[in-house]
């Protein structure tokens, strides 16, 4: 969850839909979809440093490909024991963190979207992919299906982070770029003042995409945001009330002014852990076991207030 000061006013989410054919909406019902475009007015002119926006964790890993080398993000013990056909298969479990797509966390109102990326060994053309631990699908079908919401919903503002690279050098960085510019065009913002970026700016701009790239290749391109625009402080434990603590702290905590934040509300595993669970996988073994789901449901709530 993307969750940079908190809004004055809780932010009320109904059933996830997508405009009916007259571009109207109902009194009673607000569209996940069209969530920003809801916002009463008096949001319009509000930082979006200020607003508290939905995201997703390694948001690209709904599919991984167990068929494919195991990726430049792992060991070289775990790359070696991936040898095993069966490991591939337990890994997939610990690897998938999403199970939608990202057409289908837009509609549901996902704003924020933490990448990781590579290119993939023995591929000649420079394509790169994302990546958990396997190699997911192509960034460039990730941003197409992307930048499809995006025409559909003009009002919609969308936070890419691109955080992790691996295996790549100067012409893979280029090649992304490249990739970045082609799927979004003029729906890029261009690198500004935090504290000037609102709703209505970025409208009255028709920009729809902010850019961070945690790389120093940023300083090439006007339209990419420097990775520390947008700190990601991790709580790294499994235990569910260390996070919250952890979460509670780093909100009190954050710049005032000149960058958003990210509030990283995951559990993340253990090698014990994964030992423990190793059949069950990451959802059986960290969210379901542990309540995450009711206590961290009860810590969003409170964030929204």
């Amino acid at each position: 969850m993307l969750a940079v000061r908190k809004a004055r006013r809780k932010l009320r989410m109904g059933t996830i839909c997508s405009p009916n054919p007259s571009g109207t909406k109902t009194s009673s019902e607000v569209c996940n979809a069209d969530w920003m475009a809801s916002l009463p007015p008096h949001l319009h002119n509000l930082p979006l440093s200020n607003l508290a926006i939905p995201g997703s964790h390694d948001s690209f890993s709904y599919w991984v490909d167990e068929k494919s080398p195991v990726g430049p993000d792992q060991t070289q013990a775990i790359k070696r024991l991936a040898r095993i056909s069966l490991v591939k298969k337990l890994m997939k479990k610990w690897s998938v963190t999403q199970n939608l797509t990202f057409r289908e966390q837009l509609e549901a109102g996902i704003r924020y979207f933490d990448l990781r990326v590579s290119s993939k060994p023995g591929d000649a053309d420079q394509e790169i992919y994302f990546i958990h631990g396997l190699f997911g699908i192509k960034v460039w079908d990730g941003l197409m299906e992307i930048d499809s919401f995006l025409t559909q919903h003009p009002q919609e503002i969308i936070f890419l982070d691109f955080n992790h690279f691996y295996a790549m050098d100067e012409t893979h960085h280029k090649c992304l770029v490249l990739r970045i510019q082609e799927a979004f065009g003029n729906k890029l913002c261009p690198a500004c003042s935090v504290e000037s970026l609102t709703l209505r700016t970025l409208w009255e701009k028709n920009c729809q995409v902010l850019i961070f790239y945690h790389c120093p290749f940023y300083k090439q391109y006007p339209f990419l945001w420097p990775g520390k625009k947008i700190p990601a402080p991790w709580a790294n434990t499994t235990s569910v009330r260390k996070l919250i603590l952890f979460l509670e702290t780093t909100l009190s905590e954050r710049a005032p002014r000149g960058s958003f934040h990210v509030s990283q509300a995951i559990l993340t595993p253990r090698v014990k852990t994964i030992a423990r669970g190793l059949v069950g996988g990451l959802k059986n073994t960290l969210v379901h076991s542990n309540g995450w789901k009711s206590r961290g449901s009860s810590l969003l709530s409170q964030e929204r207030s």
